[in-house]
This record gives C-alpha cells, structure tokens and sequence, in this order.
C-alpha cells in the first residue's frame, strides 16, 4: 500500500509508493487513480514533465499557474536526489507565506503532492538529477507566476547558499512575495 503522510502544511502530502522486491529489482505503482480516490485525492492529471539538473545546487522555483490554469503537482526523483518545497500563496489562507519541504530521492521513491495555490520549486542535492512531475492543469504561460528562491521574508533552509546556486536568469529575478500581485487559484 502506498504511504500517505500529511507534512505540517496539511495540504501537502508526502507520498511513499510501496516497492515490491526481488532478485531482479523492485517494482512500484506510482499513480493510480483508484488508490489516489480511495484515499480523497480526486486528480486528473493531463501533462507529464521531465527535467534533467547537471550540477548539484541546481535551483528551480518557487514556481506556480493561477487561475484559469492553476496546477496540482505530484513530483519525484528519477535519479539523484532533491530537497523539495511547497509555499502556501494562497490570499487569505492562514499559513500564507509557510513553507515545506521534504527529501524526494531515487533511491526513496517518494513523491510531493504539491496542491494548487502552492509555489513550488527544488534544489538538487547530487549532480545529473533527474525529476519528473505531473500536473492536473496544462501549462499556460500567461498564468505563470513565482516568487524569489531565497526571499528572507519565506527564509527557506536551502541547502546551498546564493552565491553557489545555480539558477535561471527568470527565476534569479522573480518577485518576493511581499512585491508579488495577489493571485487567484
């Protein structure tokens, strides 16, 4: 059976998918419908994503879509491993501004069900990572927003310090979230 644990921002779930073993390796069912509905999750994903991170250090985020295009996402580690976050940026919401994380390895299988009004983003933690992920919302570029990686205000505990990371020129300059127009999800 396929663990399900809500970490402290309860709408975000670490998902542990049950490994079966043997001499040849393991096997694992890392989505299905079925189990997702019988545990309350009703989610249609309609788009799979794939990166590929050459460097530990590596940062991608804190991304997100707003509505009409808000995404649910359930990430995991194909290869290496990544410190994952989730931060609430949902107007109104009482954890507003609180943030997540958790360890997704290959080595693990686990997985984060980032929910919509969520900004995600990750951190390799080993060179040549790999990371895929599926969203319930195709990918509409006129909704995307983000906040900044290391905004002091959210005061993530990065494993890499700004001077080492490694990012995109789009998400180097990304607004904190106290300059970030409110967002509808």
């Amino acid at each position: 059976m396929t663990s399900i644990t809500p970490l402290a921002l309860p709408d975000v779930l670490l998902i542990t998918p049950r490994r079966h073993g043997d001499a040849r390796g393991w096997f694992a069912e890392t989505w299905s419908r079925r189990a997702f509905e019988a545990a309350g999750l009703d989610l249609d994903f309609v788009q799979d994503n794939q990166s590929f991170n050459a460097e530990a250090g590596t940062v991608r985020g804190l991304h997100f879509q707003t509505a009409p295009h808000p995404q649910t996402k359930l990430v995991r580690c194909l290869r290496g491993a990544i410190l994952d976050v989730a931060v609430d940026v949902r107007p109104g919401s009482p954890t507003f501004g609180e943030w997540v994380s958790a360890t997704l390895s290959a080595e693990g299988g686990e997985q984060l069900l980032v929910p919509r009004g969520f900004a995600h983003g990750f951190c390799t933690l080993t060179d040549n990572c790999e990371i895929a992920y599926k969203v319930d919302g195709l990918y509409a570029p006129q909704t995307e927003g983000g906040v900044l990686w290391n905004d002091p205000d959210l005061a993530i505990d990065w494993p890499v310090t700004a001077d080492r990371a490694i990012l995109s020129d789009k998400d180097k300059v990304l607004p904190r979230l106290k300059d970030m127009p409110q967002a509808a999800f």
